[in-house]
């Protein structure tokens, strides 16, 4: 009896093992950061008791915002009814301020007559956040949309004409105007803009499971909503449209509202 009794709980721990091994989480654990969990086909998952999608073949994902809070919890079903939950450390960081002086009052504080067309415009920009489609293109990697001068990061508080504003969300690559930019993985585009106030020039890319990619102050937009574009595929050209005081591509990258650091899925910027 005593062996049968040691015999069957190795037996379960070794079933827990198989499934516990069967969760698979690669990405950074700290704020920006995005993560790619692989499980078996077929299971569910739910980061922070919300659930997600996952792909046939078992892939999701889930970020972590500027400000996220120290840990996530992410839950997992198995198709044999079993299940894991793990409580995993999310670091936090340090961030830059970035003085910016010179800018035309109504970019700072735009005025009256203009509140209408921003807030329509966020409102398209938040739908495009909301997309939660089906492909999985966000776990192909991902290249630079444009070689430049890094000359903004992620999560940086900007202070503009002396009056502190939301903190930058994305990265700001300085380079001349008419500098392609291009996809920096397979995707599809959500919106191709030629004049946002804010942003001028836009394209919003969609890659699949709420995540989503902009591209703002183009000089040029050469896509159109709808279209399918591939890595390396010009989407537009550097410029300085919208609220910008110089040539420049601002790059950013949402899990939904989850605003993420691009600079955490390329390499750093080739030299030349």
């Amino acid at each position: 009896m005593i062996r049968l009794a040691v015999a069957c709980v190795v037996l379960l721990w070794t079933v827990f093992s198989v499934q516990a091994a069967s969760l698979s989480l690669d990405g950074r654990f700290e704020q920006g950061g995005m993560v790619i969990g692989t499980v078996p086909p077929g299971s569910t998952a739910a980061v922070n008791g919300t659930r997600v999608r996952v792909s046939p073949d078992g892939v999701f994902v889930f970020g972590f915002g500027r400000d996220h809070g120290p840990d996530v919890g992410i839950a997992v079903t198995y198709p044999d009814g079993g299940g894991e939950k793990r409580r995993l450390k999310v670091a936090k960081r340090q961030y830059r301020i970035q003085r910016i002086d010179g800018l035309p009052p109504k970019m700072v504080t735009p005025p009256p007559d203009v509140l209408k067309r921003i807030r329509a415009e966020n409102a398209r920009i938040a739908a495009v956040r909301r997309r939660d489609s089906a492909t999985t293109w966000f776990a192909d990697g991902w290249i630079w949309p444009a070689r430049g001068i890094v000359s903004g990061v992620f999560g940086s508080q900007r202070v503009l004409n002396g009056k502190p504003r939301r903190p930058h969300y994305g990265i700001d690559v300085a380079a001349a105007k008419g500098t392609p930019v291009v996809a920096p993985t397979d995707a599809v585009v959500a919106m191709a803009e030629g004049d946002l106030y804010y942003t001028g020039g836009t394209v919003m890319l969609d890659h699949g499971h709420g995540i989503t990619s902009v591209y703002s102050h183009l000089s040029r937009v050469t896509v159109k909503a709808g279209q399918t574009v591939a890595q390396g595929d010009v989407i537009g050209a550097v410029g300085s449209t919208g609220r910008s005081t110089g040539p420049h591509l601002d790059w950013r990258i949402n899990w939904f509202k989850e605003r993420l650091d691009p600079a955490f899925l390329v390499p750093p910027m080739p030299k030349n």
